[in-house]
């Protein structure tokens, strides 16, 4: 599918400077989209929007369907102190307890009237294994579900009817949250809409084990009967890690699924597209062949490449749904059959401008771009324009010193800059692009460093933090933006 000729910012909504210590849907999200407008964005690319576990990440979350809670607006909620007053930080350990017991005594407020029923019964693919899998959480003290006792873990039907009658107060709770999540989302995404704006989504590849999809359909996914891990999903050894990565998800049973029809591919892409105007399907590759790592492994090193479901996944999907707007994640160990995979289905694939650098035959060199990409300065998954272009490779085992030496050489020759303002050469580059999609996380446009980083891959804390305020979305700031838009007619 092509796109038309667009630019955009990547930002998580937990990263608006809303109050309460973390962002949400409320007014502050409403004026980043006018800002969005008027900067000459046409495009918000936001992460995983479902409910976070452990590590906070929108990449391992309760559900593949669910809304997360923590960026329902609480009218009047301000929150507790957090990191010393520093607004450029989630403090998660703080402002997750403090906006669940607020999120909580304002929904006890709300009635569970007309207009709640009608949506369980319009999620009921989805919502009550969803909200019966949260409360059964929160009862057995928050652990993953294959420690529960053995009858809600195991799905016993006896069980589970005892469990809802225990649980219904909880379970009327969750679901009056799911009902406001998607009410103030729908409001967004209306906001959006009526100033041109585009909203794009972000599907994961893989669940997290502790979910309710998980949890919900076991039969779907290569567990041993207990629920634990026969396999684990990652990636081997590249530039992001030199141990690999290892993500602890579940491998789906393809056989199965295929057998199934893919029913539950069908239902998450569903709920997607009709959540998102476009959709990034992260690790495209793992369509074609996934790394298949044993399930007790300590690292991503020791696997192997296992075909996927490769055409067949996504022609069930066109057959059900249509011509879908996905843009797929292309990076990483990238084989022909991957890309012919993608071109097959005329998904856009990706670029990273800062990785066009490094001596490599890139296609991520501007004048490799073809019309059908979508590119970025970087992504969550990047250090900013800044931190990289700051950092000397010292102490770095990923960048070694005389290599990160040569990458700037060849960057400041190729861009024709002296290095100055290198945020704004690598936004310009994008921009004047012949890409039809150019996407910019907004810590690029900030100009900020390595300390605004979203996400190290690898790194078990200090992920998914950043924040902004207002006062560093100067007006000047807005009509460069907005200049070079117009400029290059996006």
């Amino acid at each position: 599918m092509l796109f038309p000729r667009a630019a955009g910012v990547l930002l998580h909504p937990t990263s608006l400077p809303s109050a309460g210590g973390i962002g949400d849907f409320g007014p502050d999200a409403h004026r980043f989209v006018q800002w969005l407008a008027d900067a000459g964005m046409k495009i918000w690319q936001v992460l995983p929007l479902g409910p976070t576990g452990y590590g906070d990440s929108p990449y391992q979350c309760f559900s593949a369907f669910a809304g997360n809670p923590l960026l329902i607006h609480v009218p009047g909620f301000h929150g507790a102190s957090t990191n010393g007053g520093n607004d450029h930080i989630v403090d998660f350990g703080t402002v997750i307890p403090a906006k669940h017991a607020a999120l909580a005594a304002w929904l006890d407020t709300l009635p569970y009237d007309s207009a709640v029923q009608r949506f369980v019964s319009d999620q009921q693919h989805w919502l009550p294994d969803y909200a019966l899998f949260m409360a059964l959480k929160q009862a057995h003290g928050g652990v993953a579900w294959p420690q529960w006792e053995a009858g809600a873990a195991q799905r016993d039907a006896a069980g589970l009817d005892a469990w809802r009658v225990r649980l219904a107060a909880d379970i009327e709770r969750l679901y009056k949250q799911q009902f406001v999540f998607y009410e103030q989302y729908a409001q967004l995404r209306h906001a959006c809409r009526s100033r041109g704006i585009k909203l794009m989504g972000d599907v994961p590849i893989y669940v997290a084990h502790d979910s309710a999809d998980v949890w919900a359909n076991p039969s779907q996914f290569l567990l041993h009967s207990d629920g634990t891990l026969k396999v684990q999903a990652g990636v081997p050894p590249d530039y992001f890690s030199e141990t690999g990565q290892l993500w602890g998800n579940p491998l789906y049973d393809w056989e199965r699924m295929q057998h199934d029809g893919y029913a539950w591919w069908i239902a998450r892409m569903r709920a997607s597209l009709q959540q998102f105007d476009l959709v990034r399907l992260d690790h495209f590759r793992g369509f074609e062949a996934y790394w298949e790592i044993a399930g007790d492994a300590p690292t991503a090193v020791h696997g192997r490449w296992v075909k996927g479901p490769g055409a067949s996944l996504f022609e069930a999907l066109t057959n059900a749904l249509g011509p879908m707007p996905i843009v797929a994640e292309n990076l990483g160990l990238i084989t022909p059959e991957v890309e012919a995979l993608r071109e097959q289905f005329h998904y856009p694939g990706m670029a990273i401008l800062q990785f066009a650098f490094d001596g490599q035959d890139s296609n991520f060199i501007p004048h490799r771009y073809d019309r059908d990409l979508v590119v970025y300065t970087g992504t969550h998954d990047n250090d900013t324009t800044m931190g990289w272009w700051q950092s000397t490779g010292e102490g770095d085992s990923t960048r070694a010193a005389d290599a990160v030496a040569r990458e700037k050489d060849f960057a400041r020759r190729y861009l024709d800059t002296d290095g100055t303002e290198m945020h704004w050469v690598l936004i310009r580059a994008t921009l004047a692009s012949v890409a039809n999609t150019v996407l910019i996380p907004l810590q690029d446009v900030l100009g900020v460093g390595s300390d605004a980083r979203m996400n190290l891959p690898g790194r078990q804390a200090g992920n998914w933090g950043f924040r902004f305020t207002w006062a560093q979305l100067a007006p000047q700031l807005t009509e460069r933006l907005h200049a070079l838009t117009t400029t290059y007619e996006r």
